[in-house]
């Protein structure tokens, strides 16, 4: 399923979206940056309540197919610049992490 597909099915707010038709291959949940770079697989949705600038240097590392920043968590313009320069996408849901990676597995196994 392609990110903006499931973006627009799981209604998350788009911040950026350079790359609309990559892949989603599964999910990966976490906001221990340093477990996320060893364990997420690329292709995976990122779905984190982090918000600082080093979730852009993580998911360009995991070559993840994009980062949701979970519980409509404040997200600086910085970060959506970064996300930008670096061609990830990056969405928000308004729903908390395990809700949000719930609905992201219901829509992986159809």
């Amino acid at each position: 399923m392609k990110i903006s597909e499931m973006a627009q099915q799981l209604g998350w707010e788009t911040l950026i979206m350079p790359d609309p038709d990559v892949e989603v291959t599964g999910g990966y949940a976490g906001d221990l940056l340093s477990w996320v770079m060893g364990r997420a697989q690329a292709g995976n949705v990122w779905m984190t309540i982090m918000t600082n600038r080093n979730i852009m240097a993580v998911a360009t590392l995991a070559g993840v197919s994009a980062v949701v920043v979970t519980e409509h968590a404040e997200i600086d313009g910085e970060i959506v610049k970064l996300a930008e320069e670096q061609d990830i996408n990056l969405l928000r849901s308004a729903q908390p992490t395990f809700e949000t990676a719930y609905a992201v597995g219901k829509l992986l196994e159809k």
